[in-house]
């Protein structure tokens, strides 16, 4: 509303204009509760594993599935990896306190209580997922949603993380069963482009983590959790990471050699160059810049060879 002179007109006294009310405080306390919610369930990491599942079912050659059983099958793997998260984080809530990155999770931070409630709720989650996929997609695809998830949740979470600095090589294996899950969705027996790029998420896992776990090597320490930089030193965890990405980029060409095209290779290229080029940059100078910069360089290497995957299987 305008003054006939120019400028705003005020709002009659006793209130506020239509429009400019204050907010609810009930409803932003609402807002907040939900973020709290969502938060546990780590669904950054949740979406990135959806869309592996997505990738193992583009790359199975002369396959296809009905909307209704790709749609099933993607917010099952996303519904199991969130109720991994959440599991991680309730588990690790202690743990999650004396590191600045992690001390304001719900749990760990005392908003949401880490109560039998929650847990019924998580497996119930599992349970969901898992049991959605059988019903809709087959039994082979949700045994390796199954699979993702306790991986993630019980090896990694219960069994490895405190007890040796190679701990999130066996948990990468949670990315590798989204993709036969996706797979295992066309086609219940898995061939080699799928297992190939299984092989991939296994050996792309370590260097992502580990490029993180460098920048934060001081917050590891201080919790006690034997993250490899942590362990064998933040110079030689660099090295480690650079070897393990040219592994890694190595083994992302050789789908070509099996029935992958042109597009594929491209963008295997293309992405692990740019990755390769960080964790050079890593190893020569071991810092946290270069560490968040490989970081950020695996996320960009592994988007870029997935969405080469879904490409190059729309041209086929």
């Amino acid at each position: 509303m305008t003054h006939p002179r120019g400028g705003f007109a005020a709002p009659p006294q006793g209130g506020t204009a239509r429009g400019l009310a204050e907010p609810d405080p009930r409803r932003s306390l609402g807002r907040t509760r939900l973020g709290l919610v969502l938060g546990i369930f780590k669904l950054r990491i949740a979406v990135l594993i959806m869309v592996t599942a997505l990738g193992g079912m583009a790359i199975v050659p002369a396959g296809s599935l009905g909307a209704l059983q790709v749609l099933v099958l993607a917010l099952s793997v996303l519904l199991a990896s969130a109720s991994a998260g959440a599991f991680n984080q309730y588990v690790e809530a202690d743990s999650d306190r004396l590191m600045a990155r992690t001390r304001t999770r719900a749990f760990a931070s005392g908003a949401l209580p880490r109560s039998r409630g929650w847990l019924g709720a998580i497996g119930a989650l599992l349970v969901l997922a898992v049991g959605t996929a059988a019903f809709v997609v087959n039994v082979a695809s949700a045994g390796f949603v199954l699979l993702g998830a306790l991986t993630y949740a019980l090896v990694y979470t219960l069994g490895l993380k405190r007890r040796t600095a190679w701990n999130i090589v066996i948990g990468g294996a949670a990315g590798s069963f989204a993709v036969l899950a996706g797979a295992a969705a066309v086609n219940p027996q898995i061939g080699p482009l799928a297992l190939l790029l299984a092989l991939v998420l296994f050996l792309w896992t370590p260097p992502h983590f580990w490029s993180l776990a460098i920048a934060n090597v001081a917050e590891y320490a201080a919790a006690g959790v034997p993250m490899l930089p942590v362990v064998v030193g933040v110079e030689r965890a660099a090295r480690i990471v650079h070897a393990n990405a040219v592994l890694l980029v190595a083994v992302s060409l050789l789908p070509v050699f099996f029935g992958a095209g042109w597009v594929y290779l491209v963008g295997a290229l293309a992405g692990g160059a740019h990755f390769l080029r960080k964790t050079h940059a890593l190893a020569r100078q071991p810092e946290r810049r270069t560490a968040l910069a490989s970081f950020f360089a695996s996320m960009v290497q592994l988007s870029v060879l997935l969405a080469a995957v879904v490409l190059d299987a729309t041209m086929r």
